[in-house]
């Protein structure tokens, strides 16, 4: 079953915006910490930013006062909001989902394609 479903993605210029949103179905609900992560091509994943049930976030050094992750918990929606976008933000973004009382994010979706130009 899915269980988190990325949608936004595209191509844009460098300087530019992009939203990405995550929706989160009745099989990840028990998250305490939703995240995104990143995959570059010929790189780890990582981690981008996470925000958890109360509304703490968290963000990568790179994307600090770039990047703003929200949710809406009454519509299972979380968000990213990508401004000023650089060529190394290129990537695979990645919604995860870590259950309460998890180490690690057990809910993961397909990912969407994100991919800045100069």
């Amino acid at each position: 079953q899915e269980t988190l479903v990325e949608s936004g993605g595209g191509s844009v210029q460098a300087g530019g915006s992009l939203q990405l949103s995550c929706a989160v179905s009745k099989y990840a609900k028990n998250s305490c910490t939703l995240a995104w992560f990143r995959q570059a091509p010929g790189k780890e994943r990582e981690f981008v930013s996470s925000i958890t049930r109360r509304g703490t976030t968290n963000y990568t050094e790179s994307v600090q006062g770039r990047f703003t992750i929200s949710q809406d918990t009454t519509k299972n929606t979380l968000w990213l909001q990508m401004n000023s976008l650089k060529t190394d933000d290129t990537a695979v973004y990645y919604c995860a989902g870590r259950p309460c009382g998890w180490n690690e994010f057990g809910y993961w979706g397909q990912g969407t394609q994100v991919t800045v130009s100069p």
